[in-house]
């Protein structure tokens, strides 16, 4: 996990530009570096670095003598890094995971460079030789990037939008700042002036087809057959591939444990593989709750169950209410569902850098988008529609859960780890038949139950227990925490103003007093830049109005909770 931020044109000094680069420092509290780029003097990259691998060189921008002329920075974490250097024998300078782009961009050029990176990434390259910039980021939008392009060509790029919001510039019109779309390389010419202009923006890679590095992958090639005892075996084993090659960091390595089925198996696959690899440490797993909360309690199961070292955080709804604006300025989004659960990840990410030498940090996003873990997926009206509506969610984890996942952990300087958005592992899963997929017996997510069944990995009570939303399963039944954030709302945002929230806000007005709050909050940080959210995430095929399962009339809380 770093934070990166470049400029390429800039009209006002550096000087002044740099501030920008300071208020993304929370993604990398080890070093920064501000470099110009020599013989263009408006251009520059700034850099906030988390050192994970290669302690001596991973200070960036990244350049090595082989190739003076390139220029990289990047956050995120290349897997097969080793593979393809051994590969296609390249002479590595560094033990950077990343100097990969360097010696592939050279030999095939930014498309396939970019199509064989299996990892989580977001990139800006320069090549001075012939003058050119790339922008890139992996299929899931894993790791952040934002971009400002004015009307004249000058470019800001940054790891989150807040580092790009007060970037000055010529132009009086403002500034479009946007997200940059995950599976995409974008391509611009470098003009002598040190603006560019953009020429080429293309998709490497598509969630549902096979990654073109799968080829070079430590799993071997799996039988094709959708027989249900080889489908069981592939996803076993891709999962634990998935699980294993994220294990390369020279920090410690943890995990989050809501007590779930997802971040249960991350959790005890992690405990498993740890042995197996030798890790010269326990793993510590951390879990967030009011004391009588179903997390708390299935997590402290799964915890006594894999043996890992288990850390509870308390958590009290009058402490989350309290989180709710810094929450906020760090997530960059007024999504309702995102913010509330993004309140305990946020907290119990501080826990763990206050409180443990743990720096990387696994968890279980993606599954429920993946595996059709939501609850709505049994109202689904066919299995076709249900699979569709699973790969627009994996094409949105940018805007919701990847973003709160990444934004909560490194707020505090952790790095954050998803084995479940493996591409592997997802192309696998999405290339099943669609009935496969669905719910059935009246469970979600029953082919993932069914591949673990009878391992002994997660108790069997956590492996078939229902889907409980982390804001939910926070607090106990009787009361989520968000349910005392909306009754403290109450006084808070006035019916006045709740009547006048279509023309206050018309893009996606809030329908609540909680979805107001949220949104003045992120107004009074990020004023007229409502347009980052192009919806609200909302459950599919039923009349709802609240993002929460618990709200569904399918919703059933496990009896013996």
């Amino acid at each position: 996990m770093c934070g990166i931020w470049a400029l390429f044109g800039s009209d006002e000094c550096l000087s002044v530009q740099c501030t920008s680069a300071m208020k993304i420092a929370h993604r990398g509290p080890d070093a920064f570096r501000f470099e110009n780029v020599n013989g263009f003097t408006n251009c520059c990259f700034g850099f906030h670095r988390l050192a994970i691998v290669d302690q001596l060189y991973g200070m960036q921008p990244l350049r090595i003598k082989k190739f003076p002329f390139l220029w990289l920075c990047y956050n995120g974490e290349i897997y097969n890094h080793l593979t393809l250097k051994k590969e296609f024998d390249f002479d590595h300078q560094t033990k950077v995971d990343g100097e990969i782009l360097l010696h592939l961009y050279d030999r095939f050029g930014i498309e396939k460079m970019s199509s064989l990176l299996d990892g989580v990434f977001a990139f800006i390259l320069l090549d001075t030789a012939n003058r050119k910039v790339f922008l890139g980021r992996d299929t899931y939008g894993v790791r952040p990037l934002f971009k400002l392009l004015t009307d004249d060509g000058f470019l800001a790029v940054c790891s989150e939008a807040k580092g790009l919001i007060d970037i000055n510039h010529a132009m009086s019109t403002p500034a479009n700042i946007v997200p940059f779309l995950p599976g995409h390389y974008e391509v611009f010419d470098l003009k002598q002036n040190g603006k560019v202009k953009s020429i080429k923006m293309e998709p490497f890679h598509c969630c549902t087809k096979e990654p073109a590095h799968a080829v070079y992958d430590m799993a071997e090639r799996l039988p094709t057959s959708f027989d249900e005892e080889t489908v069981k075996s592939n996803i076993r084993i891709l999962f634990e591939n998935a699980v294993r090659k994220r294990l390369m960091a020279h920090r410690r390595i943890g995990c989050l444990l809501s007590g779930g089925l997802d971040s249960s198996l991350v959790a005890a696959t992690l405990v498993k593989l740890a042995k197996e690899e030798k890790l010269q440490y326990p793993i510590q797993t951390f879990s967030i709750g009011s004391e009588d909360s179903p997390d708390i309690i299935a997590a402290r199961k799964v915890a006594a169950f894999i043996g890992s070292e288990h850390h509870e955080v308390n958590f009290t709804a009058e402490e989350g209410i309290q989180a709710v604006e810094e929450v906020i300025f760090h997530l960059e989004t007024y999504d309702i569902t995102t913010i509330r659960a993004s309140v305990g990840m946020y907290l119990v990410s501080k826990y763990i850098r206050e409180k443990t030498d743990s720096v990387v940090i696994f968890s279980g996003e993606g599954s429920d988008e993946l595996t059709q873990g939501y609850i709505y997926f049994h109202k689904a009206p066919n299995p076709k529609t249900a699979a569709e509506d699973s790969v627009r969610l994996m094409k949105e984890l940018y805007l919701f859960d990847v973003l709160r996942a990444d934004r909560t952990t490194a707020a505090h300087g952790l790095e954050l780890r998803v084995p479940f958005l493996d591409h592997r592992f997802t192309a696998y899963y999405l290339s099943l038949p669609e009935e496969m997929r669905v719910p059935k017996n009246g469970v979600e997510k029953h082919l993932l139950r069914d591949a673990f069944k009878g391992l002994n990995l997660i108790p069997d009570e956590i492996l078939w227990r229902r889907k409980e939303a982390f804001s939910d399963g926070m607090m106990s039944v009787k009361k989520s925490w968000y349910t005392c954030l909306q009754e403290h709302l109450e006084s808070v945002v006035n019916d006045t103003q709740m009547e006048k929230a279509h023309k206050t806000f018309p893009h996606n007005p809030p329908l609540t007093k909680e979805a107001y709050y949220f949104r003045q909050v992120f107004e009074k940080n990020f004023p007229g830049r409502a347009e980052w959210l192009s919806h609200y995430w909302m459950p599919r095929w039923t009349n709802a109005t609240d993002p929460s399962a618990r709200t569904l009339a399918i919703y059933k809380p496990d009896k013996d909770q």
